[in-house]
């Protein structure tokens, strides 16, 4: 039995016409990966570099970010905030397992990394974060700093 990667390009219809792209952009990555890595021990071992898909969303009284980090530790999960720059740290580690003959790996695993320049506009002490089905929601609110309005005098 010979194990085939699935594409959902080959069997659904109704695909996103952005699959291509996000294939694209893997392959892509893969290559770079591949010809320039960026250390020696990372070539030597197995483990893939990934970056967890954010998504960011600005609202009234708050920024809001969604990290997917599926089958990651809360332990292995750092954030930081400091000079109006908001960062997400974390490693997800390999898995070792008894049976090491794989015919096929895309899990990625390593270190990570991603900043977002907030600027001054949060509230640092008030910033939250919760982990829930490999899901990290970050609330950022915003200062409470409206524009003041300055009437203007006649002399």
């Amino acid at each position: 039995m010979a194990i085939v990667k699935w594409s959902p390009s080959t069997l659904s219809p109704t695909r996103s016409p952005f699959a291509e792209f996000d294939t694209l952009r893997r392959e892509i990555d893969r290559v770079f990966n591949t010809f320039w890595p960026f250390s020696s021990s990372d070539v030597a071992s197995n483990e893939s570099r990934w970056t967890p898909r954010v998504d960011c969303m600005e609202k009234d009284d708050e920024y809001l970010l969604h990290t997917e980090l599926p089958g990651m530790k809360l332990d292995d999960i750092h954030i930081q905030f400091h000079e109006g720059m908001l960062t997400i740290r974390g490693e997800r580690k390999l898995e070792h397992e008894a049976h090491n003959g794989y015919d096929h790996r895309e899990r990625a695993y390593g270190a990570f990394s991603r900043s977002f320049m907030i600027g001054p506009a949060a509230e640092a002490d008030q910033i939250s974060a919760t982990y829930k089905d490999g899901i990290l929601e970050i609330h950022v609110p915003k200062t409470a700093a409206k524009p003041k309005r300055i009437m203007v005098q006649a002399a």
